[in-house]
């Protein structure tokens, strides 16, 4: 047996430590006023079906004004809410609503960057070079006889140059797409509008912020050139000079204390890719923020010792400086992972697996809206809907097989929208009718009851959630760990049966397990929990 020492804290019964909190992505969750695109009176109108699941917050995409060049993560207005997905009232009749239904809400920020359309970049675009306007984002003379070239080598995460030159010649930065330019975190008034952001939706009465980019913000000295093609895909994997600069934290221990200020445990969640576990460690650091998504476990191969190792790594990295560890399998900007896990019925397997695996280890986990059904990735969308910017300026990727609406009911138009709506902005496969809320509602077997069972039992046995791991001896190619008083977790990653020793009552499993005189037997892909006699 290997124990993975958590240190123990101050702060182990604080809500976001061992949380389950569901990511809404508006746009496709629920459609309240018939346009066929998701809208907050669409979320407010479904909280009993979350509060029902066993969550304990929701976490918003944005829902701000937006030209929507990339869905709402080019913000125009930060103190408001866009019309297609209601009004200000809306806003605070759905936090309100969340509340009653006991659960927290989370939304997100987006600080490394504006839309092009936002007031302050307007008036940069207007007032011209060497103005104070212009201060307030990153613009810059080209390079070349002319000023004819991008200032330096930076590709955008979209793809192609980072750079954009305006008419009268000089060049701004966006790490996103054109119509995202990077804001001057040096500017000292950029530090003031997000300070009063922040406290404007505090006021309003919501837990705690998503941070977009959160290793973005800084970028180093001088903007030197990375001096290698490729550099969008290195993301995560390297040192570059426009992430992961330790400036950022600056920034978070700033924004921590503002959390700190108000009362009901209010959080901050960095989205935040770094090159070692080490380095995301510093994001949750006592007086930064409270939580980092572990992408590194989200790009974790189908492999035992793949997981272990990754697992072994952030309790590790988290214990270090106190936070608990993050889980999560998929999100709004990746492939979603009953795709990634091979597809039809076995993507399906593993997920269930998946889903018991991740949910019985220590600290907090993320649920991305309709995982709990067991949604594949849409890969055959109509070419007139591809509408991802992403996808747009490269071919090879593109984010909107993850992003179609949910399916409610089991016919068309699958209650995404009241009846006699538009159709949805993306449109629903046929097949996914049987993979419903109302299809699986009543299924015992179906992924729905899998995700509400497990999240049940998370919260009523006292071994889940914070505090330590222990690994158990088990057959090479499947993890076997316990958690408190007798708690077991076994996760079988192989194509064919392994055989485990276990005391106790089975309490749930992904798949069929058959089990007898102390002996259990795991189909392939599968996981199961026990408790101790």
């Amino acid at each position: 047996m290997t124990e993975l020492a958590v240190r123990p804290s101050a702060v182990a019964t604080r809500w976001w430590r061992d949380a389950v909190i569901y990511q809404v992505y508006v746009r496709s969750f629920a459609d309240g006023n018939g346009d066929g695109i998701g809208d907050l009176p669409g979320v407010r109108g479904r909280l009993p079906y979350l509060a029902d699941l066993g969550v304990d917050a929701i976490w918003l995409t944005p829902f701000y004004p937006s030209p929507m060049a990339d869905f709402g993560y080019d913000v125009a207005d930060y103190r408001n809410v866009d019309p297609i997905f209601g009004s200000l009232d809306d806003a605070k009749a759905l936090i309100d609503d969340v509340h009653r239904h006991g659960l927290r809400i989370i939304v997100d920020v987006v600080p490394n960057h504006t839309s092009d359309r936002h007031p302050w970049f307007e008036a940069a675009l207007r007032a011209g070079p060497g103005s104070p306007e212009r201060e307030r984002y990153i613009f810059r003379e080209g390079k070349g006889a002319a000023g004819e070239l991008p200032p330096n080598d930076w590709e955008s995460i979209f793809g192609g140059p980072a750079w954009t030159r305006v008419e009268d010649g000089q060049w701004y930065l966006h790490l996103f797409a054109p119509e995202q330019p990077d804001l001057n975190w040096e500017h000292p008034q950029v530090h003031e509008e997000f300070a009063d952001v922040l406290r404007f939706w505090l006021d309003l009465g919501v837990d705690g912020f998503r941070i977009d980019v959160a290793h973005g913000m800084v970028k180093a000295p001088g903007l030197p050139d990375v001096g290698r093609s490729g550099q969008a895909r290195m993301i995560g994997m390297e040192v570059v000079p426009f992430f992961d600069q330790d400036g950022v934290h600056e920034i978070h221990r700033a924004w921590r204390r503002i959390l700190d200020s108000y009362e009901g445990e209010r959080i901050g969640v960095a989205e935040a890719w770094a090159p070692s576990p080490e380095r995301l460690a510093n994001y949750v650091r006592p007086d930064e923020l409270h939580q980092a998504f572990n992408f590194h476990f989200l790009t974790a191969p189908w492999d035992a010792e793949a997981f272990r190792e990754v697992i072994d790594e952030s309790v590790r990295t988290s214990a270090l400086v106190d936070a608990p560890p993050t889980w999560v399998l998929s999100n709004h900007d990746v492939k979603r992972h009953v795709t990634r896990y091979g597809g039809g019925d076995l993507g399906l397997r593993r997920a269930r697996a998946a889903a018991l695996l991740t949910l019985a280890l220590p600290g907090s986990a993320y649920v991305y809206q309709g995982e709990e059904l067991g949604l594949p990735e849409v890969l055959d969308l109509p070419e007139q809907y591809l509408q991802d910017p992403q996808r747009l300026r490269d071919p090879d990727s593109g984010r909107d097989g993850c992003r179609v609406p949910l399916p409610w009911t089991q016919d068309k138009p699958f209650g995404f929208a009241p009846p006699g709506a538009e159709s949805a902005w993306l449109p629903i496969p046929e097949s996914w009718g049987r993979l419903s809320v109302e299809a699986q509602r009543d299924d015992p077997e179906s992924m729905l009851t899998l995700y509400r069972r497990a999240l049940r039992l998370r919260r009523e046995l006292p071994g889940l959630g914070d505090g330590p791991l222990v690994w158990l001896d088990s057959p090479e190619g499947s993890l076997a760990f316990s958690r408190g008083e007798g708690f077991v977790c076994a996760v079988n990653l192989r194509d064919r049966p392994v055989e485990l020793t276990v005391a106790g009552e089975l309490l749930l499993a992904s798949a069929p397990a058959r089990v007898s005189g102390g002996r259990v037997v795991l189909a392939p892909d599968s996981a199961a929990w026990w408790r101790g006699r």
